[in-house]
């Protein structure tokens, strides 16, 4: 089933195969580059790599407006309960059944914390969605552990994050592609803060990938 992918900015994505609705990692309001506002996001899930602004700061609103549900490690889950949103618990490993395939979280190198509050571990995410499944490395480091996600899940498309400094850098983020083997790879996590991240994506060359640079609001349908 073709699933239709687009790109919010910075980390964020709208994901859907026809029927259902899956945004991660929704960071709009205060992105200078987003297109969209948070308003205008129609979805059925919320899924969170962790709990930074960036990453997370437009789930509450996104989630009730659209009575959706946020998928989450089990603290920022509760964080998000007590703000009165319909909550997923998970940890890191635990596949969790939805009606369109399966959300799992996987390990991830970072820190996490809303509001101040510790929120739980940092996470990859596994998502199989139409028969696609996509690997989201969240906010992370270089771990050998990649190729071992790669190998179990054998993602065809990943998200990964490029932009140095909080993350891994283009030459690790490259890396990390070849021990994932996805086929299609799309850097993330750059250019939002140009005093802070890096501005390109031109030195994130994997060999034997291809990658896909996308601008906010950028869609392409996988497959083709």
């Amino acid at each position: 089933m073709p699933v239709t992918i687009e790109f919010l900015g910075h980390s964020g994505f709208f994901i859907s195969d026809g029927k259902y609705r899956v945004v991660i990692d929704p960071f709009l309001s205060d992105n200078p580059f987003a297109k969209k506002k948070a308003e205008e996001i129609r979805c059925d899930w919320i899924v969170l790599t962790h709990g930074h602004s960036d990453h997370s700061g437009d789930a509450e609103v996104i989630a009730k407006r659209n009575g959706a549900t946020i998928h989450a490690i089990y603290e920022l889950a509760d964080i998000f309960n007590e703000k009165g949103c319909k909550v997923s618990h998970a940890n890191q490993g635990g596949q969790v059944k939805t009606e369109f395939g399966s959300i799992t979280l996987v390990q991830a190198f970072h820190s996490s914390s809303f509001e101040g509050r510790y929120a739980g571990m940092p996470c990859g995410i596994v998502l199989e969605i139409g028969g696609v499944t996509l690997y989201h490395c969240g906010d992370t480091s270089l771990f050998g552990d990649m190729a071992l996600i790669g190998e179990i899940y054998q993602p065809q498309i990943a998200m990964i994050p490029i932009g140095d400094r909080y993350t891994m850098g283009p030459r690790l983020a490259s890396k990390a592609a070849e021990f994932i083997r996805p086929k299609i790879a799309i850097p993330i996590h750059y250019k939002t803060f140009p005093e802070e991240l890096i501005n390109d994506a031109s030195e994130f060359q994997p060999k034997g990938i291809e990658v896909r640079v996308m601008e906010p609001g950028d869609t392409f349908v996988y497959p083709a």
